[in-house]
C-alpha cells in the first residue's frame, strides 16, 4: 500500500511525495491506521524504522480536522521526549510533513531563554514537543494549559525511564483530560515499561517490529582487542586512513569525551564533543557542523545514541563499550540507516571483555573479530609516536628560531 492510497489529507500526501516517501515502513504501515481510528497505541520498534513519521502523519491529519482549535496557552497534541536534540528533530519532522497545512508546531526545551517560548504559546499551538523540565516550569507558571490536550505521545519511553523521568510521565497525566488518545513508543520493552504503559493507555493496539532482529542488516560489525591506553592510536589511524568519512565516536563520560578530543587535536585531527555539559546553543552548533560535514569527527556520550537522526554516518566507533548491552544497538543504529551501508567498530580492552560477552549474548551472535597482528599493533603506536615526535621537534625548532631572533634584536640594541 502506498501513501497516496491512504485516507489522509492531500496536503500531507503532497509533502510526503516531495520527500520521496512512497511506501510506509513496517511500523508506519501498522501504526498509521490505528492512530487515525483514534485507538491508543503501544508500539515497540527499533531505532531507524521510521517510527517518528508513524505518529506524525496520522496526528497531523487528525489535527487538521479537529473541531476546537487551540486557544491561549493550549496545546492540542503533546509529544514528550527525553532530550533537547530529539525535541528539535521531531519538531522538524512535524513542520516538514505539515508544511502545506496551517498547523503550528512548537518545541519547548531547556537550555535557552523561556521568553520566546512563552510568546509562541501565547496564542496556543497545535503540536507541542517538550522535554519534561521546561514543560513543567511553564505549567506551574500558568503559561501552558494541557487541560484541552487531545493526543499524548510518549516517544523513546524506555530512554525516559533511563533518564529518571518516570515521575514526570506520571505527573503529566494529572494535567491532561481523562479522555484523550495516548501513543506510547519505545525501542525496547520490559516489565517496568509495560507497567507504566498500561497505566496510561486504554485497550491499546500493540505493535512490535522485529523483536528478534534488533540491528539493521545494513551494518557490518567488528570488534578489535585494544588496550585502553592504546585506543587513541587506533582511532587516529582510522581517521587518517578515511579522511572523508563521517565518524561518530561513543565514550562513557563527558570527561572522557574531552580527553579523547584533546588527544586527536594533538595530532592535528579536528574533533567536536557532545555531552550534557554543553548548553543548548553549543549543542545546536555542534550538531549542525557534524551533520553538514564541516567537522567529520564527533565524540559523544550516549546522549546521541538514541532517536537523533544524523545523516550519512560512515562509521560508528565504540571507543568505550557501553555499560548496557541495549545501548550497543542504539549506538550502532546511528549508521546504516535506510538503504545505506554502515560499519561499526568496537575497541575492547581486557577489562571490557565481560561487557563484550554480555553484548554478544544480547545480540545472539558473535561480533566479527578484527585480527590485529603484533607487528601492525606496534606499527600503529609507533607511527603515532613518530608523528608526535616530529611535531615536537618542529615546535622546538620554531622556539629556537624565535629565541635566536630575539637574541639578535637584543645585541643590536
Amino acid at each position: 500500500m502506498k501513501f497516496e492510497q491512504y485516507h489522509i489529507a492531500t496536503e500531507l500526501k503532497r509533502s510526503l511525495d516531495e520527500l520521496g516517501f512512497k511506501k510506509p515502513t513496517d511500523i508506519q504501515f501498522k501504526a498509521i491506521g490505528p492512530v487515525l481510528q483514534g485507538n491508543d497505541v503501544l508500539a515497540v520498534a527499533q531505532t531507524g524504522t521510521g517510527k517518528t513519521a508513524a505518529f506524525v502523519i496520522p496526528v497531523l491529519h487528525k489535527l487538521m480536522y479537529i473541531k476546537n482549535p487551540p486557544k491561549q496557552r493550549e496545546a492540542k497534541c503533546l509529544v514528550m521526549v527525553p532530550t533537547r536534540e530529539l525535541a528539535i528533530q521531531i519538531a522538524k519532522v512535524f513542520r516538514t510533513i505539515g508544511k502545506y497545512t496551517k498547523l503550528k508546531t512548537t518545541a519547548l526545551l531547556g537550555g535557552v531563554e523561556q521568553e520566546h517560548q512563552i510568546e509562541q504559546l501565547a496564542n496556543g499551538t497545535d503540536v507541542l514537543i517538550a522535554t519534561p523540565g521546561r514543560m513543567f516550569d511553564l505549567i506551574y507558571q500558568k503559561k501552558l494549559d494541557l487541560n484541552k490536550t487531545e493526543i499524548l505521545v510518549l516517544d523513546e519511553a524506555d530512554l525516559m525511564l533511563d533518564y529518571g523521568f518516570i515521575k514526570d510521565i506520571q505527573d503529566v497525566i494529572k494535567f491532561l483530560p481523562d479522555y484523550r488518545q495516548t501513543l506510547f513508543f519505545s525501542a525496547t520493552i520490559n516489565s517496568e515499561i509495560k507497567e507504566i504503559a498500561y497505566g496510561i493507555v486504554r485497550n491499546p493496539i500493540r505493535i512490535q517490529i522485529s523483536p528478534q532482529d534488533p540491528i539493521s542488516k545494513n551494518i557490518t560489525h567488528f570488534v578489535a582487542h585494544i588496550e585502553m591506553d592504546d585506543k587513541r592510536y587506533f582511532l587516529e589511524r582510522l581517521v587518517t586512513e578515511h579522511p572523508e568519512a563521517k565518524i561518530l565516536i561513543f565514550v562513557r563520560t563527558k570527561v572522557r569525551a574531552e580527553r579523547v578530543a584533546s588527544a586527536m587535536e594533538r595530532v592535528q585531527i579536528k574533533a567536536l564533543t557532545m555531552h550534557s555539559g554543553k548548553d543548548q546553543s553549543e549543542r545546536a552548533e555542534i550538531m549542525d557542523s557534524f551533520k553538514n560535514g564541516i567537522v567529520k569527527l564527533l565524540i559523544t556520550t550516549d546522549l546521541n545514541a538514541r532517536g537523533v537522526d544524523i545523516p550519512n554516518v560512515d562509521y560508528v566507533v565504540n571507543y568505550d563499550l557501553p555499560e548496557e548491552a541495549e545501548n550497543y544497538v542504539h549506538r550502532v543504529g546511528r549508521t546504516g540507516r535506510g538503504v545505506q551501508k554502515g560499519i561499526a567498530y568496537s575497541f575492547c580492552s581486557k577489562d571490557e571483555l565481560p561487557v563484550l560477552k554480555t553484548i554478544e549474548q544480547y545480540l545472539g551472535n558473535k561480533i566479527n573479530v578484527l585480527d590485529i597482528d603484533p607487528e601492525t599493533y606496534s606499527d600503529t603506536i609507533l607511527f603515532t609516536e613518530e608523528v608526535n615526535d616530529s611535531n615536537w621537534k618542529a615546535l622546538l625548532k620554531e622556539n629556537e628560531a624565535l629565541e635566536a631572533k630575539k637574541s639578535k634584536k637584543s645585541k643590536k640594541k
